[in-house]
């Protein structure tokens, strides 16, 4: 919606076709941003996870 409203603001007159590219554009970068926050917080489980089993394994030896 934020290259959506970021076209209509620019725009006067028809501009379906650039209010179209400003929604698919928009939601491409949030989409990305979204992937890239998955990304870290899948990494981000797996460490814990991963520190977690290190310490168990410490403290039954």
């Amino acid at each position: 919606m934020i290259g959506y409203s970021f076209v209509e603001l620019q725009c006067t007159g028809d501009c379906t076709v650039w209010k179209g590219v400003g929604l698919l554009t928009g939601a491409i970068f949030a989409s990305v941003g979204v992937a890239i926050v998955s990304v870290l917080t899948l990494r981000a489980m797996d460490e814990w996870q991963t520190t977690t089993e290190r310490e168990r394994k410490k403290l039954d030896t």
